[in-house]
């Protein structure tokens, strides 16, 4: 009698149906911390704004440029570098991405011009770009399938959480120091994170369960190791065949093709909204004659807000649907940003109406974060992402460039934030029109 072969398992049922690990959680909480790097890496150019404008004398025009630089090579890092870890992988990708970041904020701290600077921004958005594309990957396939949508949503937090605690460090250091010490602190922290995705996190099993590879079983029965689960003897074969080139073609085909347009037009209008709010609040704060120590502060209550809307927004997609949800978010978002563009009197009611529209954008974006992540299958779910956030960072880019060109036709600080506003109202409409969005009458959760 023949010896009874062990039965072929699909590797990625067992991340999605066994109970979350210790070492998931630990690789989640290493990507939430790099989404957090992100975050402040991203900030910081509007940390450092007033003393750049101080030492450079640039308008704001100009300055607005500047400020969006790293949120077009955003775009195209996230385009780019997102189909690479559906080929390469996802942890190669990052680790590349990581390496970007702190080249170019050690960069930007040596800046000798404008265009210098800018154009360093733009390489470490590059970076930051792919990042975002990984991190939302490897989040999804990190979880199981209870705590997926919570986990992304948690990921996505990280971003508002780093600039809260980059924001204190810039704070500090903008009181007795120099712009160029914020650039400094973000090139430092990116080189401390290499080695901890390095050795603490490991290749995507559903990444690597798609690769029909010699050591296929190998590399998944390491990567399960690392997840915290026994080693498998046999492994089904590869369910589906992912050719070099076939990411971004598989996002327009017909099942996806409404999904990708759709979500790519909402995530455009609304980070216009976002960084609006993000990239212009210090500037403001210290032409209201305050100072820019006291600018970083109003940016973190607005990451504070941000924070809290991310948490919340966690919580509730434990219960509720994301494509319910998110309109309403989104047309809070619109109002709250229209309230903040009002005449305050104070540090104190100007934080406060930081705060209030800063929950409300920033829940929005993680609410896209995981919409991103549920609404593209394994093997175009970096590709997919990242082409939403690609195509998205070019609103990011305006936002900043738009309201800079308000302001200096002569508009007020209200007109400007209406007009702003409007991108999450147009982003709200987008979401109702997706394929997965039903009546709640006729939703089955």
């Amino acid at each position: 009698m023949e010896p009874r072969q062990p039965a072929a398992v699909d590797p990625r049922e067992i991340i999605a149906r066994k109970p979350m690990r210790l070492r998931q959680i630990l690789a989640i909480a290493i990507c939430v911390l790099l989404n957090g790097l992100d975050g402040f890496d991203v900030l910081s150019i509007s940390f450092a704004s007033p003393g750049i404008a101080a030492d450079w004398g640039i308008s704001r025009s100009a300055l607005g440029l500047v400020l969006s630089m790293e949120l077009i090579g955003m775009g195209g890092g996230s385009i780019i570098l997102g189909p690479l870890a559906d080929r390469a992988g996802r942890k190669p990708t990052a680790m590349l991405c990581l390496l970007v970041m702190a080249l170019g904020m050690f960069g930007a701290a040596h800046a000798g011009s404008v265009e210098e600077l800018a154009a360093l921004r733009f390489a470490t958005g590059i970076g930051i770009g792919g990042m975002l594309a990984c991190t939302n990957a490897m989040v999804a396939e990190y979880a199981n399938d209870k705590w997926r949508g919570a986990a992304v949503a948690i990921m996505a937090a990280g971003y508002p959480a780093g600039a809260i605690a980059g924001g204190a460090f810039a704070s500090v250091l903008l009181v007795d120091g120099s712009w160029r010490d914020v650039f400094v602190f973000g090139a430092a922290a990116s080189a401390l994170m290499l080695p901890l995705l390095y050795f603490l996190v490991p290749e995507s099993v559903g990444f690597l369960a798609q690769r029909d590879r010699p050591d296929r079983a190998v590399r998944i029965n390491r990567a399960l190791a690392g997840l915290g689960h026994p080693p498998v003897e046999a492994f089904a074969p590869p369910v589906e065949a992912v050719p070099g080139k076939a990411a971004l073609h598989r996002l327009f085909e017909p099942d996806l093709r409404r999904t990708t347009l759709l979500l790519t037009l909402a995530y455009f209008a609304h980070v216009m909204t976002f960084y609006f709010i993000l990239k212009w609040v210090p500037k403001i704060v210290v032409d209201m004659g305050f100072e820019p120590s006291s600018a970083g502060g109003v940016l973190v209550f607005a990451n504070v807000g941000g924070l809290l809307g991310s948490l919340v927004l966690s919580v509730l997609t434990l219960r509720l649907r994301l494509h319910h949800l998110m309109p309403v978010i989104l047309a809070f978002s619109a109002i709250m940003v229209t309230v903040f563009g009002r005449t305050h009197h104070g540090l104190t009611e100007l934080s406060a109406a930081a705060a209030s529209a800063g929950f409300f954008t920033n829940a929005g974006m993680v609410g896209f974060y995981a919409l991103a992540a549920s609404s593209f299958p394994t093997e175009a779910r970096a590709g997919g992402t990242g082409f939403v956030i690609g195509l998205g960072r070019g609103g990011a880019a305006l936002g900043p460039v738009i309201a800079g060109m308000l302001f200096d036709a002569g508009l007020g600080l209200q007109g400007v934030a209406v007009v702003m506003a409007l991108g999450s109202a147009v982003a709200a409409c987008a979401i109702i029109a997706m394929p997965g969005f039903r009546p709640l009458r006729t939703a089955g959760n």
